[in-house]
């Protein structure tokens, strides 16, 4: 498959205000679910959903348990990763996060925003981060995914808070002129 450009959403846009959010990992083999508290300031893990849906399937369980995490967490926006390369073009796994995305918004009736956020090295992040917590690789396969959905949403979140500030607060352009 030739490389495409892929645009993801932007934080913030379009923003449903205060409240959950729920981040989601898509992968081949497992899906990785995190959460934010309802300030939407920082994202936690939830679980690892093992994937069992294919592109020409019916929803199976891991689709009704997507679905079931963001009703428990009573979302007001879900934030899928959109894998991406470092030049900001997508691959086969692109399809897969798109596909989870469709379903998820499908079953929602559009009634919560499901969002595509650039999920650039966060694997490499979430590695990262857990050998330096002392997890080793093995231990940390169980809850990489996890690991990955929180690097996500929390990038979302920080995007989120940058945006809204940015729009509440603008640059003043003219402080040199006022200097002299």
């Amino acid at each position: 498959m030739a490389a495409q450009h892929v645009t993801p959403d932007t934080p913030g846009a379009q923003d449903p205000g205060l409240g959950r959010r729920i981040g989601i990992d898509v992968g081949t083999v497992r899906i990785g679910v995190a959460s934010s508290n309802r300030e939407a300031t920082l994202a936690t893990p939830v679980e690892t959903v093992p994937r069992e849906t294919g592109f020409k399937d019916r929803d199976k369980a891991d689709i009704d348990r997507l679905v079931a995490i963001i009703e428990e967490y009573d979302a007001v926006e879900v934030i899928v990763g959109l894998p991406r390369d470092l030049k900001g073009h997508g691959s086969s796994s692109v399809k897969h996060a798109k596909e989870i995305a469709f379903r998820i918004n499908r079953r929602l009736n559009g009634t919560i925003p499901v969002r595509l956020a650039d999920e650039r090295l966060s694997t490499v992040a979430a590695t990262t981060a857990l050998r330096a917590s002392g997890v080793s690789e093995k231990a940390g396969r169980k809850v990489i995914d996890q690991a990955a959905a929180v690097e996500i949403l929390q990038s979302w979140l920080d995007g989120r808070a940058n945006f809204l500030n940015e729009q509440s607060n603008p640059l003043r352009t003219d402080t040199n002129e006022e200097m002299n």
